[in-house]
């Protein structure tokens, strides 16, 4: 107990400058009213600028509505591929002007996490369903494998929950599950689906996790892939190889992230909620982030400039109210950003056109 009350003064202590400083930035809000009229106004830091384009994925919502917009990826084609838990079409894929090209899948009302993997020429979805469906499809919907649930091959003990969010494939075809809602393992399977290990688990320690959201294939040095876990309740990406060994963690203070996502340098990421009134976490705070290959924030696209202080990244919130729960970002090849909602009153993408 002692330990836990000197790190929470720590944490305090660290942040409650940058926070307060925070609200006195021009235009802060304390997340509660989103803009609707933000069509058109820039956003972020310095040379990562972006131009709102908030109606770029909005359809007629009674022949393909939505619940949650989650997750999002782009094929090889440049087609766009989105993932909603809304039963009746829970893929809409997307061309880049926002045109709905197809719509499909009726079986996962849990839908979650959507990752794609090129098998050499060929291209595969993954998708998570929190129900406990971990499903790889071809890219029209037609269902391939199936990763085998915990509990049936005995690696989960009776009392652990298994609620999937993510998944992540390894450059030789292995498969890493997030359990982010569950018992926060990460799960190692080969790439027919045979279970090799499970790492991390809840808790507080450097390679344990609170809320293992995402995962993450880094490749940026080819030499020397790694794995990037999210912990998302502790404002935190962990490192790890691609075997499971704990590496390092970038610290995000004020940023509850979702999963990391990878495009030539830098890796960006979606930000449910951040940290104002309080300190604590606040509905509608969301914002995106986007680090360089160095793990420095260079852009806070709604949210707050990035501050480092002594090496030390300060507390980030939002800034501007465009945005309620940024739970995934895509990015095109002009280097435009799609955001994907979570509880965003059921609203479709928003684009955010590079500038």
């Amino acid at each position: 107990m002692k330990k836990k009350s000197l790190s929470r003064r720590s944490f305090v202590k660290r942040t409650s400058g940058a926070a307060s400083a925070a609200f006195l930035l021009p235009g802060y809000t304390v997340g509660i009213q989103v803009k609707n009229n933000s069509d058109g106004e820039i956003l972020g830091h310095g040379d990562y600028k972006y131009r709102v384009q908030k109606s770029w994925g909005d359809l007629d919502p009674g022949k393909t509505p939505v619940q949650n917009c989650h997750e999002m990826v782009m094929d090889s084609q440049k087609r766009l591929y989105m993932i909603t838990d809304e039963a009746k079409n829970n893929i809409l894929v997307y061309d880049k002007d926002g045109k709905l090209l197809n719509s499909w899948g009726t079986t996962y009302p849990r839908g979650h996490g959507l990752s794609i993997w090129d098998a050499g020429g060929e291209e595969f979805l993954f998708i998570t369903d929190n129900g406990g469906q971990v499903v790889k499809t071809t890219l029209d919907g037609q269902e391939v494998m199936n990763i085998p649930n915990p509990k049936d091959i005995g690696v989960y003990k009776e009392d652990e929950n298994y609620v999937p969010t993510e998944t992540a494939v390894g450059p030789n075809g292995d498969i890493y599950v997030a359990d982010g809602y569950g018992s926060q393992y990460i799960l190692h399977y080969d790439k027919d689906g045979n279970f090799i290990r499970k790492f991390g688990g809840r808790g507080d320690g450097e390679d344990q996790f609170q809320t293992a959201h995402g995962v993450c294939i880094d490749n940026r040095d080819s030499n020397n892939p790694t794995l990037i876990c999210t912990s998302r309740a502790h404002n935190a990406f962990k490192r790890f190889s691609l075997d499971g060994n704990y590496l390092s963690t970038i610290f995000l203070p004020g940023a509850f992230v979702c999963r990391a996502v990878i495009d030539g340098d830098n890796l960006y990421a979606g930000v449910c909620w951040s940290r104002l009134k309080y300190l604590n976490r606040t509905p509608r705070s969301g914002f995106v982030t986007i680090l360089d290959k160095n793990d420095q924030v260079v852009s806070n696209p709604g949210g707050t400039a990035p501050i480092y202080r002594q090496g030390q990244l300060q507390l980030m919130v939002q800034d501007l109210p465009i945005f309620m729960h940024c739970h995934d970002v895509c990015i095109d090849d002009d280097k435009n950003i799609y955001v994907c909602q979570w509880n965003a009153e059921k609203s479709y993408p928003i684009k955010l056109e590079r500038v």
